[in-house]
């Protein structure tokens, strides 16, 4: 009841902001602090220990930040930056998402094709389902209760019911799905990173409804969702933001970003878009005038830092990274990029703010 309580009051507050007209957020003082106020590093937490991260997720209700690693997932004060906890006995951890309602937690792992079901409360893993190969990308959708893996390895999506943890469908999506976004209605959008599209899915049928391409955009990865706009917005390989109208199907505008991007994110409180890029920056986006989209700020992260999350309240970002030894000269088969090696225990968290 208190997460669903907390929950209840963050989605009302979301909801009134998103509902928000453009001129008033444009002549809010928020607004205008978003517009002119410089984001920056303002604290680095060393957090340690093993292996390599992906996505990172907010819990609101508890002021946690969950943190994909590897074989575990990493639970964080949001306050303070200090380690509270760890879920164990994960296999290649990616996605994670929450179920308020149902005080649950959830996780991909692509090393056995998984999504595992935990308490929000107590971390406790409550069981593990199937679900396609190369399980990835996770959101939770309000609307249908349910949890959706995207399958990089299947091309499809496993539909897992919020409360019992079970798969319930299988949704094939046609092509290579990155990171996915619900508008909260019954809509789900995912990137397509083979083909450099996005695909609509009807959240409570479970069936694909739309597909359109996203062209300049190569190889999207991040996604992010302005809901009260019709946007979205993917992070594209060939440096840049794809920005399109989720009505009419159509790329509206593009803006200019760095390398590496995993991440996308948007502020609905300050009409900000956000990419983190691998290079070690985040680019913010603003949306000028209907269609028109410019970079306000390219802040200095750390290279490697390239997934991130948002603080919807605070308004403040977080990304992680590591510190790097030297690249091998010749790729192998453990190591076919020629990723450099982690510094032992270097593992840390930025948080930026204005």
């Amino acid at each position: 009841m208190l997460i669903h309580a907390l929950h209840s009051r963050r989605r009302t507050l979301a909801v009134a902001v998103a509902g928000l007209s453009l001129a008033a957020l444009c002549t809010s003082p928020l607004a205008a602090q978003g517009a002119t106020a410089p984001y920056r590093v303002i604290a680095t937490y060393t957090l340690g220990g093993d292996g390599g991260w992906d996505y990172l997720a907010l819990d609101t209700a508890f002021h946690r930040l969950f943190v994909a690693r590897n074989d575990r997932v990493m639970v964080i004060d949001e306050q303070s930056g200090k380690l509270l906890n760890e879920i164990t006995g994960l296999h290649r951890t990616h996605g994670i998402a929450f179920d308020y309602h149902a005080g649950h937690g959830f996780v991909t792992g692509s090393g056995d094709s998984s999504v595992t079901m935990f308490d929000l409360a107590t971390l406790k893993v409550l069981g593990t389902t199937k679900a396609g190969a190369g399980a990835d990308a996770l959101i939770f959708d309000e609307s249908s209760g349910h949890a959706f893996s995207f399958n990089g390895g299947a091309n499809s999506a496993s539909v897992i019911d919020g409360v019992t943890g079970k798969s319930v469908a299988t949704i094939p999506l046609g092509g290579r799905p990155e990171f996915a976004v619900s508008d909260g209605t019954g809509k789900v959008f995912v990137n397509l990173e083979d083909s450099s599209a996005i695909v609509e899915i009807d959240a409570k049928a479970n069936r694909v409804t739309r597909h359109w391409a996203i062209a300049p955009c190569e190889s999207p990865s991040g996604l992010a969702i302005d809901v009260a706009r019709h946007r979205l917005f993917s992070g594209c390989e060939n440096k840049l933001m794809a920005i399109s109208d989720y009505q009419t199907g159509k790329v509206i505008g593009t803006a200019p970003i760095g390398s590496g991007v995993d991440a996308n994110r948007f502020d609905p409180g300050t009409s900000l878009a956000f990419s983190s890029n691998g290079e070690g920056s985040i680019t913010v986006v603003r949306e000028n005038s209907p269609g028109k989209f410019a970079v306000l700020q390219t802040v200095s992260t750390a290279p490697g830092a390239r997934t991130m999350e948002l603080d919807r309240e605070s308004h403040r970002l977080f990304t992680v990274t590591a510190r790097f030894g030297a690249a091998p000269a010749q790729a192998t088969p453990e190591n076919p990029r020629k990723r450099p090696p982690i510094l032992p225990n270097s593992f840390e968290l930025l948080v930026l703010g204005r």
